[in-house]
């Protein structure tokens, strides 16, 4: 089960996190810091696995964002590897060529995207066409609704 998943960037600005574990904000934080420098500072030729205390850390990078998902020791770290590259999979085919400029700006999609995927640490939905029609049927809901002007609007000011 992965028990969290970040997303940074080369300089190690967090762009995406998602705990499925339960742990203190503070204790978060410095789970992120620790995992961004001990990621960074590794070479690129360097084993995408890391034993990190009880757990494991799988990561990849993909232009200039690091995805890391840290998973339980007897979980498998190819399959963890896969569930990150279909994520990616899946932010390209949303976003068409996925950059971080994508994530910052629309991180509520991201996250949207990796909820469809991804539920409770387990993948939830395999089929990438399953997940977009999803994410289209939200984007067209988005849509319909119309936003008002508010308060404002409503006393007749505007």
């Amino acid at each position: 089960m992965i028990q969290f998943l970040l997303l940074f960037s080369r300089q190690g600005k967090l762009r995406l996190q998602k705990w499925y574990v339960a742990h203190p904000e503070k204790m978060k934080k410095k789970i992120t810091r620790e995992l961004v420098t001990s990621v960074l500072a590794r070479k690129p030729k360097m084993c995408s696995f890391i034993e990190w205390k009880d757990l494991k850390i799988v990561y990849k990078r993909y232009a200039s964002l690091y995805f890391c998902c840290a998973v339980e020791k007897e979980d498998n770290e190819l399959l963890t590897l896969e569930v990150i590259h279909r994520y990616v999979e899946l932010l390209d085919k949303y976003f068409g060529s996925v950059c971080e400029l994508d994530i910052i700006f629309n991180f509520e999609k991201a996250y949207f995207i990796l909820d469809e995927f991804l539920l409770a640490g387990e993948v939830q939905e395999t089929s990438k066409k399953n997940v977009l029609k999803a994410i289209a049927a939200q984007d067209v809901m988005q849509e319909e609704q119309e936003p008002s002007g508010g308060f404002l609007e409503d006393m007749g000011f505007l």
